[in-house]
């Protein structure tokens, strides 16, 4: 498993190919995946799956790394990258984004907003919807 080094002060825990793993997963530390894991995922560090990672979870962290499958919606309070090896189908929200060409990824995407900007576009669609209809 190639590995980043964490920031000071902070840990990753994790676990390779050849193991499976289903519940939840939750702490303030950094997770690196290589194996399967399902469930869910809310940690306050980072989640990194690695290339041959097969992951079926609602993920919450601070920053997502996708080398490996994952399928589940994905929340980050910063940023998302998705590799070349890597394939996501599910929601996605984060403040950044990165696609590496080669990647695949189906679902909705938001990245960008600021929590105050996201909400004005809460009911946009729906009054837009109203306006176009002619009336009956």
């Amino acid at each position: 498993m190639a590995r980043e080094s964490a920031p000071a002060g902070r840990r990753e825990s994790g676990f390779g190919p050849g193991v499976t793993i289903e519940g939840k997963i939750e702490g303030d530390a950094d997770i690196r995946i290589g194996g399967k894991f399902k469930g869910d995922i809310q940690i306050k560090g980072d989640l990194n799956l690695d290339k041959g990672a097969k992951v079926s979870a609602k993920v919450h962290a601070a920053n997502v790394t996708i080398g490996g499958e994952l399928e589940g919606n994905v929340v980050a309070g910063a940023q998302v990258k998705l590799l070349e090896s890597g394939q996501l189908i599910g929601d996605l929200k984060a403040a950044a984004l990165t696609v590496v060409a080669g990647s695949r990824m189906r679902g909705h995407v938001e990245f960008g907003w600021s929590a105050s900007e996201a909400a004005k576009f809460v009911n946009q669609p729906a009054r837009d919807k109203e306006k176009s209809e002619p009336a009956k």
